[in-house]
């Protein structure tokens, strides 16, 4: 079972300057620049203004903190609420303005022709257990949780932690609160 705590993410400067971003996965692991397939993050955003374009990739943006994104899409306004995923194409012209304040979201980046991302949010149980499969990553927005595998004792998770997903002896969470499912699927070519 793989869980990747926030609290060891090293945070560096995002785009456009005006706040940090900590990379949660990203396949090939050892890809540099945008040599990657897909990748995950979460970004502080706390200036407004344009995301750099990224040539034939794909963007599912997810606001986990604060109360409102406005993204204008090529030219076109779409304000974004907590917990309300919107896909959009990563390749042209994006602006941010923060008309409520500073926000955090969670991205999934991928490569247009081989990747395709998806992100769920979904309330949790105390009761009902919610596995995580390969190809996902659960992230705890709010609230707390453990996470077990079939032969392992249970973890606590922390705000913003994320488990990676597995088909054999899938780690299951349990608790009170919300979590992103952020599954990425190959594309049949």
């Amino acid at each position: 079972m793989q869980i990747i705590r926030f609290a060891d993410l090293k945070a560096v400067p995002s785009q456009p300057g005006g706040g940090s971003l900590r990379e949660l996965a990203r396949h090939p692991a050892a890809a540099a620049g945008l040599d990657w397939d897909w990748r995950v993050d979460l970004t502080d955003s706390t200036k407004a203004g344009e995301m750099p374009p990224m040539p034939g990739r794909e963007r599912v943006l997810t606001v986990a903190d604060g109360e409102l994104l406005l993204l204008t899409v090529d030219g076109q306004d779409h304000p974004l609420e907590r917990y309300r995923p919107f896909r959009f194409p990563a390749d042209v012209v994006v602006s941010t303005s923060l008309p409520t304040g500073d926000v955090r979201h969670l991205s999934v980046l991928t490569r247009r022709d081989a990747f395709k991302g998806y992100t769920s949010i979904i309330e949790i149980s105390k009761k009902r257990a919610q596995p995580v499969f390969a190809g996902q990553f659960a992230v705890l927005l709010q609230g707390r949780a453990t996470v077990s595998a079939a032969e392992g004792t249970p973890e606590t998770l922390g705000r913003y932690d994320a488990v990676a997903g597995a088909d054999q002896d899938a780690p299951e969470i349990l608790g009170r609160g919300f979590l992103a499912i952020v599954s990425i699927d190959p594309v049949d070519n």
